[in-house]
């Protein structure tokens, strides 16, 4: 087994009345790494976590932490800890209590614990709170304290189930920087569940991508970006051009009606395939000049750049662009060899 992986599933299966959560899921997570699980609600990506959390027993596989099998240990006997989507805080306590609870399960000495729960404070951002009462806190400043919690007793790996889905927009984005800080500062392994493409992107050193209780791909973020690996992922990370194509050979392909050279090889002749083109790679010309000619349907303002839908050849094309056409205007769409990827047809 490879010394920088730390915590190992193989072959895990999970039903919950007799449905199919996760089938045969195998995966290495390697030592100190940031990874998100992402995927669309019900994918099994949670379940993959409390596995790991001992929150979930499997019907049948192994789950190994450091090498040593862990299957059947109790999350408490686990070098892992957890940070809920409601933060689960305990209202009666405030917010050094909460904070220090972790400790005083382990009996650890008073004054350890008062040295520990105030360094994990000023860690978050939260010094001079300790004693707040918890219902007084926004939600950002509870979810810090949550984070607080997970942290303070040290352990080797931090379990993260949707953390910031409670929080507006604004918030979300410091906190994600927040997160990525601290996984840093604290040199552990951070395993982070969202189904928010954005976020996944963002903040991760690696993303597994899941559908069905099944692993589509696994990748750093622009891998998974560039190179999705069938037609779900290139659909789920972010908007994409998906048509069907004709590898005419290596380096050549055929779609929406003319042929282009292409940076893929290694099909057959010939061979049925699936092109992927994401909005931004699409340049924007004077019809005359363009390898495809369209008609733009609508154009929509999105604050960095406009997003038009284009007609052409019976397809609606998205493209985004920092220029904007007019609606009824024909326009020239040119892609470049770097811009198109190639994915064997997948039957959905």
């Amino acid at each position: 087994m490879d010394n920088n992986v730390i915590v190992s599933l193989q072959n895990i299966v999970v039903d919950f009345d007799g449905q199919n959560i996760l089938n045969g899921l195998s995966l290495d997570l390697h030592d100190k790494e940031f990874v998100t699980f992402l995927g669309p609600s019900g994918c099994g990506k949670t379940t993959t976590l409390r596995v790991i959390g001992g929150f979930v027993e499997p019907k049948s596989g192994s789950v190994f932490f450091d090498g040593k099998d862990i299957t059947g240990l109790p999350p408490y006997k686990r070098q892992v800890n957890t940070v809920f989507q409601k933060y689960a805080l305990f209202p009666h306590l405030n917010v050094f209590e909460n904070v220090a609870f972790g400790l005083r399960l382990k009996k650890e000495d008073e004054r350890v614990i008062r040295s520990k729960v105030l360094e994990m404070l000023e860690v978050v951002g939260l010094k001079g709170f300790e004693r707040r009462n918890i219902a007084t806190l926004s939600g950002g400043q509870q979810q810090r304290v949550a984070i607080a919690r997970g942290l303070v007793n040290q352990p080797r790996v931090l379990l993260l189930d949707e953390p910031l889905g409670a929080l507006d927009l604004k918030l979300r984005k410091e906190m994600q920087l927040e997160l990525k800080r601290l996984q840093r500062e604290m040199d552990i392994t951070f395993l982070y569940v969202t189904h928010d493409q954005e976020e996944a992107l963002t903040m991760s050193d690696t993303v597994v991508v899941m559908k069905d209780g099944l692993i589509q791909q696994i990748g750093s973020p622009e891998d998974i970006y560039n190179e999705p690996q069938n037609a779900f992922v290139a659909d789920f990370i972010g908007e994409s051009n998906i048509l069907d194509g004709l590898m005419l050979r290596d380096f050549r392909v055929e779609f929406a009606g003319n042929e282009f050279t292409c940076v893929d090889k290694g099909f057959a002749r010939n061979q049925p395939v699936q092109v992927v083109v994401r909005p931004e790679d699409i340049k924007v010309v004077p019809a005359i000049q363009g390898q495809l000619t369209g008609m733009v349907n609508e154009v929509i303002f999105k604050g960095v750049h406009f997003e038009m839908h284009v007609e052409q050849g019976g397809h609606e094309w998205i493209i985004h662009s920092t220029q904007a056409s007019q609606p009824g205007e024909v326009i020239g769409m040119c892609i470049g060899p770097d811009e198109i990827h190639i994915m064997a047809r997948t039957e959905e």
